[in-house]
């Protein structure tokens, strides 16, 4: 399933391999629904050989940044062709199938980490800066 979504198609000319995600996301409105809809497929296939939770968020995290940047018009595609969410999760699932250990889930969690650290600062410099600015106004 991550190989039909992700890169079976190989475009000449370019390292770039693209799959279904993409295509299917030009589909204005339903597009990327259907899309994310497809891979929870990997998703559902992880949850049932018990995956740590964590890895399962990490996975849903994958999915979701594709869903939520891909209904951008134009960058959005763009994006679903580079961002290869289901190959992500397919090396997940892998990963944990091949050699689980802890140090893995530590790997989940510091994404995670990571990811809610960028989400925080994106919200915070627009208001610290217009704090300064209406500071600065003041004066």
């Amino acid at each position: 399933m991550a190989g039909i979504l992700d890169d079976f198609i190989h475009i000449p000319g370019i390292p770039l391999r693209i799959g279904l995600d993409p295509i299917i996301g030009l589909i204005p409105g339903l597009g990327d629904i259907i899309s994310a809809l497809m891979s929870f497929v990997i998703i559902f296939a992880a949850w049932q050989r018990g995956l740590p939770r964590v890895t399962i968020f990490r996975m849903i995290t994958n999915v979701a940044i594709d869903t939520l940047l891909g209904t951008i018009p134009i960058f959005g595609d763009a994006f679903d062709a580079v961002w290869k969410s289901n190959r992500m999760n397919y090396n997940l699932l892998i990963r944990y199938r091949t050699q689980p250990s802890r140090s893995d889930v530590w790997k989940d969690w510091g994404f995670l980490l990571l990811l809610v650290l960028c989400i925080a600062a994106i919200v915070a410099v627009p208001m610290v800066f217009l704090i300064w600015l209406v500071h600065m106004l003041k004066m």
